[in-house]
Formats: C-alpha cells, structure tokens, sequence
C-alpha cells in the first residue's frame, strides 16, 4: 500500500499528483459506492478505466470491501473478468477530518447500461449481440462457481462492463468469497460483506440468511439466481426494483426462457447451473455469436474449415450489426491475420470491413496489419495483397511504401510464377507514385528493364504500359535517358502485336517529353515502320501516332515561324491517349493457351510475311524470315545493310543498337547522359540517297527477270528532268543473279504484265524426284525459271 501526501479527485480532468494515470471525467453509472472515471496512462497516453472508493476512516466497512475486491480482482484471471493493471489507496487530510480514498485502475471500460443506449440495437441485431454477451458473462461466472469454487454473490446489470472491442466482462468483486459447503460446523456468513447486495438481487434464503442451507446449496446456486436477475434486467430495459417482478417474462426470448425460469428455482438445489447454460444450442446459435466463436478458436481449424469460413465472411459480416464488426470482429481479424492463424481469403473480408471505417481510423486500425502483411512467405497472401492494392494503397505514405512495402515487392518481379511477376508489376501503377527518385531510377527500372524481356508477353506489354504510366514521376534527365529506348528499340519490335500497340500509345502519352529533334530522328522513323505491320490494330495506332507527331512537329514550326517561344512538345492530337493507359488484355487469364495460340498466328502468317520481304527486301533471302525478322525489326536500320536487333528474349539494357561507343548494362537501360543528339542510320541513308543522282540502268538482255522499260522513253527524258529524281530510293546494294529464260518466253514488250509482274524469286527451289520408288533414278535439274500457270500477285 502506498501512501501519498497529497491527493485530490474533483471535477473533470484532474487527478493524482504520483499516479501514473490522469483521471477524467466520470461515468454516470457505477457498482456501489464506487466511482468510475475515464482516464489515459501519463507514459503513452492510452486508455484506461480508473474505480475510486472513498471511505470517512480506515475502518469504514465500505473500504474493507473494497479492499476485498482489489485483492480478488488482482488475482482471479480470466479473459471475460475485467483486467487489473494498477491500486494504490491514498489518505487526504482536510483539518481535523481524514479521508481515504482506493484506486483501481483496469483496461479501459464502460458500465453495459451506457453502452447499451449508445449503441441503440433493435430487434434481431440486439438479441444476438445480448446473447453474444450473455455467453461471455455466462463462461466467467462458470469458470468462478466451477472451477475456482468461488461466489461472485451479486451478478447484475451493474456488475458488467464493456471493453472498447463490445466485449462483456465481468467485476465488482467487494463481495466474491470462497464456497466452504464441505465446512459443516461453519455457522457463520459465508459472504462477510453480502450487507453490499440489494435485497432485489438475493435469492429467498440468502435474504433469510439461512447459511447452513446455502452451505448445502450446490457453489452456483448465489450466482445463478444472479444471472437471472442480469437476463431480466436486459431484455426488459430497466434495472430490477423488487424481487416480483422477475416473473415478468413478457421480453424473455422463448428459445432462453426455459433455462431463465430454471436459473430462478425457489429451490437453491434445483437451479441451473451456470455451465449447462452454455450448451443452449437453440438460443447461443446465431450468426453473431457462432462468428466470434470460430475466431477465437481459429488455431484449432484446419485449413479446410478457415478457407470456406473466410469466403463466407464477408457475405455474413453485411448481416451483423456494423457496430459490432468494426470494434469486434475487425480487431480479431486483423490479429489472426498478423499471427499467421487466418488464411489469404481473410484479407479480402478485412479490405471490406476496413471499407466501412473513416480514413483516420482505416490507417490506424487496417493499415499496420497491411504492411506487416507483405513480409509474408505466403505466396497466397502476397497475391491477395497485391490484388487489392488499389483499396489500401492511397492511404500509405511515401516513407512507409518506399521503406517497407516496396523492399518486399520487389521480390516478386523475379519470382518464378509468372502471375506474380504480372501482379507485381501492376501493382507498381499504385505505388510508383510514392516512391523517392533514388528507388524509381536505381530499382524500379532496373526491374522494368528485364521484365521486357520477359518470356510472357502479357508481362512486356504491361510494362510498356507501366513506363508510359509513370513517365510524369520520373525526372527529366531519366526520362530522356530511357522511354525512347524502352518504347523504340524494345516495345516496337516485340514480336507479340499488342505490345507493339503499347508502344505505339506509350509514345503519344509521352509526347510532350520529346523535343523536334527525337520526335524526327529517332520515334517517327521507327513508328512509320509500323503502318505496314501484319496487325490491323497496330498499323491503326501507327497512322494516328504518325499524324500526332507530325502535328507537333508542325505546331512547332509555325510557332517558331511566329517568333513565339513555348515548350517543344504540343498537346496531344489522340484524346484516347490523354490519362492513364489502360493495361493490355492479360495472357495469363485468357481462356485457353495464350502462348500457344500466339504461336499459332506467328505461323500461320509467316508465308505471307516472306513473300512480302521477297518482293520488297533489296538483298538475297536465303530462307522465309520468321515473323520477328521480316516485321518487328523493321526500324530506322532496315535501310542499311545492318544486322537485325537482339530479341526480346535477350538480357541486353534498352541502350543496345541506340547508341556506339558506351557499354551495354545489363541491368537496364542507357542511364548515360545523352549529348547531342546525331542523326540516326536511316536518316543518313535518306540525306545520301537524296544528294546521290539518279542514273537509269541499262537495260538488261531478254532473259533478264527484271522488267524492261523502253530505251527511247528513258532517253527522251533527261535526268535534269525527272520530277522523282532528287528523292529516289538508292539501287539495291546487291542484284540477283540472272537467270537463262527458255527462247519460248514472251518478250516484256509483248506481255502486257509485264511493267507489274513480280521479280522472280531469288532463292533456288531444291528438285524434286520424279518417282518416289527406291530404285527411281532422279531427273537431272533443269536450269533457269520455269514459267508456273498461276494469277500473278499483282492482280
């Protein structure tokens, strides 16, 4: 026991000059003579409940009980008695007078009267959150009667308090004693201070103080009739006046009313006891109370009954009073969640209840189980959490996604589960926007990098997409040293079409980040490729991104033309691009196999693809070119003699065939400052072609496969003439072989095709045998072209 020279309670907010607690302001109900304030730790500030009982001297029987209560509350343990944390008793003199004053201070609770008023539960709602209740006091009272052989003496309304969480707890302990049944020469009181019970809560020979036949009385019989006082008391609204009126049960459920007139038997040896109230099926069944039980006993689930459990949660949590869920079920959620004893499905009912709280509450309540969440192992968990990033994700700070989220993020851009890489990227359209310039350029791209390279298509496309997304987070210098290489070099010449439509659209979202000279340098030449591409949809973006660029261009240069001065980069001409790009359809969720049914395309258009690069490419092919490298690598160096550029299967940094002279980082892109900027191979190819002149060849013999053009039309014009002259294409850098014709062919000069008739092939046919028996000798080749009886492609 402490004693402090001075101490005063009076009024709200003032208390204790050495306890560590403040005291607030009072409640307006208590047990007995006690006094119930609200009150905060003076350490860090949290919320505690503080009981004061005063007393004119030591000897004050009213102190003795509640001495009694401090010391049977400070060791009788159990999860629906309420919790002690402190008592001191402290003496005040005032003149002549003393005064002495007991302390206890518990977790921070309220008297069940009060919180019934506020919460204002009706019907079905109230009756399964009293049952709920009812259950909780039931187990305390059973767990003293039973197992501590212990009497409470005055279980009432008064007696309960409630936590913040809605649960139902039970103290007053000033009047809690042994039960000495087997003491038969005990003659005296059982319960010293039973005089602090009213004569309404006391059963007919507790009133008659007839201790010999409470003696003989099974331990429960006190408390039993006690809890039929509480059941009265709750379900009729008021506290209990007399002893007669317990036989009004007009607002007693039928399903509980049985085992009520049981708990109140005139005969002390034929009352219910406290345990076998528990196993009412009928009336402690309801969504409510069969919810919260299963919480409490989750670890002793097995997976099987946790997984249909949490995909019926959030279902069952609309119908439970919204009170209820959110201080109740919320904290035992997120608790299950954080220990590892819920499964994945539970964070999607956790996302749906924390839906229902203010923002300010969400981050205190939600947010800390959340980030604690993405240390998980789990791969089920790390999906969900990704999943649903979108619902938490505005509501974290900068420092704790850039410092706790992101680290365990980033793990699942190399993870081997190709969904998990998609998800995590995507993921980064959320969080990207709150990540430091030192994690965007030296982390996140670097991760970006490889993933578009990445063997799942769907995975390029996207992080075309994300790049095109964030490009406003980026600084300047990082911009210019990366999205043009991403988008060109990488996006355009993927061999799957929809990510080449990405970086068509990544480039008009971007377009105000370039300036004239790279929009006509290095995009256009590279985009114009594209309006020939085998996809419809991509030669569509193709003409609009051409028409957009050549709209800034031009802009530009009537500015310019103008004397005005602005920023080289114009609004954009395609109002679909203006935003956010939308993610491209997902391989990984298409209905049968995406990959197989790209391949399939792939395959099926690769003969047309050859015979186009037949009739178009300037050099000898061998073999029909693959759909990667007769379309996706035409670029500003298909002009030239060039080889093609790597695959995006490779690992190479966006900087490969861009720039010369700088070393290639695995790691990512061309992250070098760039100097000014030079004119690209094609458009060195395109101001040489325009300064070389233009010479007519001769005309070839009669068994040339070339068309022949008439000798005195070529010379009845001169070169200075020719209108094309000075923006001719270049010869060829290589000319086929001619063939030997048979004397039997046509002239060009009679065959009226022959001014659009196709070049003949430049690759040998291999020869065929004309017998498919062993013993058939092959015929011998026969040399020159042979003329086939088929509709020329012109037509």
């Amino acid at each position: 026991m402490f004693n402090f020279l001075k101490g005063v309670v009076g009024g709200s907010g003032t208390g204790l000059k050495d306890l560590p607690y403040n005291v607030g302001d009072p409640y307006p109900s208590a047990w007995g003579s006690w006094i119930h304030y609200r009150g905060t730790s003076k350490d860090d500030g949290s919320q505690v409940s503080i009981f004061a009982l005063c007393g004119n001297n030591a000897q004050d029987g009213h102190l003795a009980a509640g001495r009694n209560g401090v010391k049977r509350l400070r060791t009788v343990r159990h999860p629906n008695i309420l919790s002690f944390l402190h008592s001191t008793e402290v003496e005040t003199h005032d003149g002549s007078t003393s005064k002495v004053t007991i302390y206890i201070v518990t977790e921070p609770v309220m008297p069940l009267s009060d919180k019934i008023k506020e919460l204002g539960l009706k019907a079905t709602q109230r009756d399964e959150y009293f049952a709920l209740g009812l259950h909780q006091i039931t187990k305390a009272v059973s767990f003293l009667n039973n197992d501590c052989k212990l009497v409470h003496g005055n279980v009432c309304l008064a007696s309960v308090v409630v936590t913040p969480t809605l649960d139902w707890k039970l103290h007053a302990f000033d009047v809690l004693s042994e039960f000495d049944g087997s003491n038969g020469s005990a003659s005296g009181p059982m319960l010293p201070f039973e005089w602090l019970v009213g004569t309404q809560y006391k059963p007919m020979e507790m009133v008659k103080s007839d201790w010999v036949a409470i003696r003989k009385s099974p331990p429960w019989a006190i408390d039993s009739w006690g809890l039929g006082c509480l059941i009265y008391e709750l379900f009729s609204g008021s506290k209990l006046g007399k002893t007669e009126e317990l036989r009004n049960t007009v607002g007693i459920p039928k399903s509980l009313l049985p085992d009520y007139q049981r708990l109140l038997s005139s005969m002390p040896s034929r009352r219910l006891n406290t345990s076998k109230l528990l196993e009412n099926g009928e009336y402690f069944q309801n969504k409510l109370v069969d919810t919260i039980h299963f919480m409490d006993i989750l670890n002793l689930k097995d997976s099987v009954e946790k997984d249909t459990f949490f995909r019926k949660l959030p279902n069952v949590a609309e119908q439970l009073p919204r009170e209820i869920v959110l201080k109740k079920l919320l904290p035992l959620l997120a608790s299950s969640l954080e220990f590892g004893s819920a499964v994945a499905p539970a964070l999607t009912a956790l996302l749906k209840m924390g839906s229902w709280l203010s923002t300010e509450d969400f981050k205190v309540k939600v947010l800390p189980t959340i980030v604690k969440l993405f240390a998980s192992n789990d791969r089920a968990i790390r999906v969900s959490l990704l999943q649903h990033v979108d619902q938490f994700g505005e509501s974290m700070s900068g420092q704790i996604v850039d410092e706790q989220v992101y680290p365990h993020v980033a793990t699942g851009f190399a993870d081997t589960s190709a969904f998990l890489r998609e998800l995590t990227l995507k993921s980064m359209l959320v969080l990207a926007p709150k990540l430091s310039q030192r994690t965007l350029s030296g982390s996140l791209l670097k991760y970006l990098s490889k993933l578009q390279v990445d063997e799942e298509p769907a995975i390029r496309t996207n992080t075309t997409i994300l790049l095109g997304n964030i490009a406003t987070y980026l600084n300047e210098g990082t911009r210019k040293r990366v999205l043009i290489n991403a988008f060109t070099v990488r996006a355009l010449r993927d061999t799957f079409p929809p990510a080449r439509g990405a970086g068509i659209v990544a480039l008009c979202a971007t377009s105000t980040t370039y300036d004239d000279t790279e929009i006509a340098t290095k995009i256009l030449p590279n985009v114009v490729v594209l309006t020939i591409d085998q996809d419809s949809e991509v030669r569509s973006k193709a003409f609009q991104a051409v028409e957009q660029f050549l709209q800034i261009l031009k802009h530009n240069y009537e500015k310019t033309n103008a004397g005005e001065t602005g920023a080289t980069g114009g609004a954009s001409a395609i109002p679909e691009t203006a935003g956010l790009i939308g993610w491209a359809m997902s391989s990984l969720t298409l209905k049968g196999k995406p990959l197989d049914q790209a391949s399939l395309a792939s395959s099926s258009s690769a003969p047309s693809l050859a015979a186009a690069a037949a009739s178009n490419a300037p050099s000898t092919v061998t073999e029909a070119p693959s759909v990667r490298a007769s379309h996706h690598t035409r670029s500003n160096s298909d002009f030239t003699d060039q080889p093609a550029p790597p695959s995006p299967s490779s690992t190479d940094g966006w900087e490969n065939g861009i720039t010369e002279g700088h070393d290639s980082d695995n790691d990512g892109w061309d992250l070098d400052p760039i100097d000014e900027p030079k004119p690209s191979p094609a458009l060195s190819n395109i101001q040489a072609a325009q300064k070389r002149p233009v010479s007519q060849p001769s005309r070839p013999a009669a068994t040339s496969s070339r068309p022949k053009i008439s000798t005195a039309k070529a010379a009845a014009k001169s070169e200075d003439d020719d209108l094309w002259g000075s923006i001719a294409a270049p010869q060829p850098a290589t000319t086929s072989r001619p063939l030997n014709l048979k004397k039997t062919v046509q002239s060009d000069d009679e065959d009226p095709w022959a001014a659009i008739a196709a070049p003949p092939p430049t690759t040998r046919a291999k020869p065929l045998s004309s017998g498919r028996g062993r013993a058939v000798k092959p015929a011998a080749p026969k040399l020159g072209a042979q003329r086939i009886n088929r509709t020329s492609s012109g037509m």
